[in-house]
């Protein structure tokens, strides 16, 4: 292969092609592998296929890299041989998931508290991740899935290394910019101000003897413009867990006058004492198990309506946190009538003979997938993007046709996602009712930015 580079120059763009089609071949191959086994493996697990694909592609990217280095002597053709035929296959979906999905999946599975791998093997694997991210069309779609799965880290992973953190916000800062990375930037260091709020707020309880709630507790303060959107109930506590509410108010309120706050019981976790018969059991729930836990200290008996109305809660969110408590492998619940669904005619008592042999046990709610809001929220980010777009090519050329237009909006959005043509039409027809634009009278085809 090397001589034949060196005796026929002039046949190098058909080499180049016929290169192109042999990877293109051999990672669809791969694709296919994990979609035809995806299909064929329960749910739980699908998401370990797709991390082998994952490895198979890093593996196929070290293997061609080296051949274009050895065999081509990084010969420009070749190297663009090689983005586009990695860009064919990248792009494909594995059991209806993104690949953009795939990666920030596959970054979370190697930043999760660091696995077994040494330091150099995890910093290593992070960069060949990132330059499979090169070839990903939609970049905004896995920015935002790896700040939701950025979020979880921070918050409930307590074995998480900000220098992993740190290395791959880094290294996505230099391939996508700046502004790419300001959110997840930003996540980061709120959770290291956070840490340095909770040491000024044990001295303030140390100092403050009337504040003390009597309990042990921590709150981390986020900056709502980098993090993930949550959704924010008014939860009704339960006495204890208010009084912490009240406590850390009155603490912030000594730190700053210019920030409000909201509070996310939704990412809150409790630590609670459950007295059962036979022993002493450390529960580990979330927030709002625990509030609904706490409402049995003073009722023997509760109905699923009368939960309800004492937490504030809706009727789903409240179907997920009774059935963990009552219907999954912990029933620290007895739930009538004893059925596995939970229903608004149910009722509800703390079950005194639970055991377990476990002195500590975390009670998991059902997760909810999250997937479907990603995706349209990043449709929604698009369509300001393209609108933004439109609006500073215009201001720049004044006037244009539509498609130069199209194709100047196309360029300066395709580090970040492919933009569809038909949408990139739709949102100039919207900017032309809003005033942005006009069309010209005499060639319907050119568009006037309006000042």
């Amino acid at each position: 292969m090397y001589r034949l580079y060196h005796e026929i120059p002039q046949g190098l763009e058909n080499i180049a092609s016929i290169y192109k089609e042999l990877i293109t071949g051999e990672g669809t191959a791969l694709v296919k592998e994990a979609e035809d086994a995806a299909r064929n493996q329960d749910a739980s697990k699908v998401g370990v296929q797709e991390q082998v694909l994952i490895k198979k592609i890093i593996k196929l990217l070290d293997k061609y890299v080296a051949q274009v280095k050895d065999f081509f002597s990084n010969h420009s053709l070749f190297n663009k041989a090689l983005k586009e035929a990695f860009e064919v296959f990248c792009n494909k979906a594995v059991a209806g998931r993104s690949s953009a999905e795939l990666l920030a999946a596959s970054c979370d599975n190697i930043l999760h508290k660091g696995g077994n791998e040494s330091d150099e093997d995890i910093e290593e694997t992070i960069e060949k991740v990132v330059k499979l991210l090169a070839f990903v069309y939609d970049k905004d779609l896995f920015a935002e899935f790896y700040r939701k799965k950025l979020a979880r880290r921070l918050l409930f992973d307590r074995g998480a290394n900000e220098d992993h953190e740190k290395s791959i916000l880094s290294k996505l800062k230099q391939l996508c910019g700046g502004l790419f990375t300001s959110k997840m930037e930003g996540m980061v260091t709120d959770i290291i101000l956070a840490r340095e709020y909770q040491t000024k707020l044990v001295e303030y309880l140390r100092s403050n003897s009337n504040a003390n709630p009597g309990i042990d507790f921590s709150v981390t303060v986020l900056t709502s413009g980098f993090w993930p959107t949550y959704k924010s109930f008014n939860l009704s506590l339960p006495t204890e867990m208010a009084k912490c509410v009240q406590v850390f108010k009155d603490f912030y309120d000594t730190q700053t006058k210019h920030r409000r706050l909201t509070w996310i019981y939704s990412l809150g976790t409790c630590n609670i004492n459950a007295k059962f018969e036979t022993k002493t059991i450390e529960l580990i729930v979330s927030t709002y198990q625990a509030a609904a836990l706490l409402l049995f200290n003073s009722s023997d008996r509760l109905s699923f309506s009368e939960i309800r109305t004492q937490l504030n809660l809706t009727d789903d969110d409240l179907i997920r946190l009774l059935h963990s408590l009552s219907c999954a492998k912990y029933k620290i619940l007895k739930k009538e009538p004893n059925t596995k669904t939970i229903s608004p005619t149910d009722n509800f008592e703390f079950n005194s003979k639970f055991t377990d042999r476990m002195r500590r046990i975390k009670i998991p709610v059902p997760p909810v997938d999250e997937r479907k809001k990603v995706i349209e929220e990043v449709d929604k980010d698009r369509r300001y993007t393209i609108d933004a777009a439109i609006v500073r090519i215009m201001k720049s050329r004044k006037v244009l046709e539509l498609q130069k237009l199209v194709i100047e909006c196309v360029e300066q959005l395709s580090n970040m996602f492919k933009p569809d043509i038909k949408l990139i039409k739709t949102r100039i027809e919207d900017l032309i009712t809003r005033d942005f634009l006009e069309r010209d009278l005499d060639n319907p085809s050119m568009f006037k930015y309006l000042a």
